[in-house]
């Protein structure tokens, strides 16, 4: 089958894609290797609507739900390759099926770099953050562990000193941190950890502190992850020939949304922007708009 559009990502602006393609009674393939970042966070507490928080896998099951209402067609696979075809694109996935459409929307995301506690993933959202713009306020007057790495914990440590006084940075992989980040981190009474932690202290949801590996205990109300070298995800991208940043985030059109690549969209954290759940929606929403415009245009 040649779907209208073939969705890479089911994550947030990849639904918010289809339910919006989907009411534009579009033929369209969500495919969703399930593994994204809005998969693993427990709570979201600055979307509109939401003034309690709601969960990531609540979110993408409401949007699962309102899409499939709408025709949309969902497969469980994670895409390995991507190239142009005679009218459109081919997709292929790990398993080895090939799924084609006429437009292909690039929803794949971004991951955080997250050390091997399994302690923590019950805590993402609820007591232990990621995103500084998101959830700093949840820190707000907290004693607060930046659980990190060289310049990427030391910049969120001085990051989250806007919104608290109590901070401990711990160095977890003791990679240097420049001398002026250390200065401004003294400035700003951050205590300063550099010991690799043997052991993150929680109760459920609730983080409590960590065990360095000389056995100490540091207490802590909350904890932000700052590991810095997240996966971009826009390796698809690259295959279609599609520009991307330094840093591997996918340009595309401010106003549409595609990339520099004819008939080939982004939208989410894998675009070039801030990385936002509300933004996600909006650029997915943005996309499906003119891929919609796009696809008229065939017919015309």
């Amino acid at each position: 089958m040649n779907y209208d559009c073939l969705i890479v990502g089911g994550g947030i602006a990849g639904l918010q894609a289809a339910i919006q393609l989907g009411r534009y009674k579009h033929k369209v393939l969500v495919l969703d290797s399930n593994d994204g970042r809005s998969v693993i966070c427990k709570n979201y507490h600055n979307i509109l609507g939401y003034p309690d928080g709601v969960s990531g896998p609540e979110l993408r099951g409401l949007g699962k739900k309102h899409a499939e209402s709408l025709g949309v067609e969902f497969v469980h696979e994670k895409v390995e390759q991507a190239e142009k075809a005679d009218g459109g694109f081919v997709v292929s996935s790990e398993s080895g099926n090939k799924y084609s459409g006429k437009r292909i929307l690039l929803a794949t995301g971004v991951m955080d770099r997250m050390p091997p506690f399994p302690e923590l993933m019950p805590c993402l959202g609820i007591s232990v953050y990621v995103c500084p713009d998101c959830d700093g306020y949840e820190v707000k007057d907290r004693r607060t562990l930046v659980l990190g790495s060289g310049n990427a914990g030391a910049n969120m440590a001085i990051t989250l000193s806007y919104w608290t006084n109590d901070l401990v940075f711990i160095n977890h992989e003791k990679k240097p941190a420049d001398q002026e980040l250390l200065e401004k981190m003294r400035e700003k009474n951050i205590e300063y950890v550099e010991e690799t932690i043997d052991r993150v202290l929680a109760e459920d949801d609730k983080f409590k502190g960590v065990r360095l590996e000389s056995g100490k205990e540091i207490t802590g109300d909350r904890g932000f992850i700052a590991f810095g070298g997240n996966e971009i995800k826009s390796g698809l991208a690259k295959q279609l020939g599609a520009e991307r940043l330094e840093n591997k985030h996918i340009l595309t059109d401010p106003r549409s949304k595609m990339t520099s690549v004819q008939n080939v969209w982004a939208a989410g954290d894998v675009a070039a922007h801030s990385e936002q759940v509300t933004i996600a929606m909006g650029e997915g929403a943005q996309a499906a708009i003119w891929i919609h415009k796009s696809l008229l245009q065939d017919k015309n």
